[in-house]
């Protein structure tokens, strides 16, 4: 696997985004322009000790040259923090929303019990969270106005 193409070609770093190893604050003046030559997946050559280091963390690798200086820099992209997400929606996943399960579908029924749902009689309703609504399968069976579905 080789070098994956860095978007964009050139990136434009304030001096607050990026100080050089070394650089004291105020050192680096302005816009600095620096072009990403290479940016690399984990694994690949002149990643793997970063890799070993950082584990499933690390994103990327890139080697970025600030033609001013006459510098080239290694840097890295890590996962810092891990959150789950639903595309689509701004719903948080520990909501609880509403389902309509038809009054045959027993099976479906007790699955949903099983997973912390409860049936809702003023709504005439099952009441269960987003995120078991997700994992099912049964985003279509949503009743709730306010979700982008």
């Amino acid at each position: 696997m080789g070098p994956v193409p860095a978007c964009p070609a050139i990136d434009r770093v304030r001096q607050d985004d990026f100080i050089p190893s070394g650089a004291k604050p105020g050192h680096v003046k302005g816009e600095v322009h620096m072009d990403v030559k290479a940016t690399l997946l984990p694994g690949t050559n002149g990643t793997k000790g970063l890799l070993k280091k950082y584990g499933d963390q690390l994103v990327c690798v890139r080697y970025r040259y600030d033609s001013k200086r006459h510098k080239r820099y290694k840097t890295i992209e890590l996962i810092v923090e891990e959150k789950d997400w639903f595309p689509g929606t701004v719903s948080y996943p520990e909501k609880r929303i509403f389902i309509k399960i038809g009054f045959g579908e027993t099976g479906l029924r007790e699955l949903i019990k099983q997973n912390g749902g409860y049936w809702h009689p003023h709504k005439k309703a099952w009441h269960i969270t987003y995120r078991k609504v997700v994992e099912l399968g049964l985003e279509k069976r949503i009743l709730d106005d306010d979700l982008p579905f």
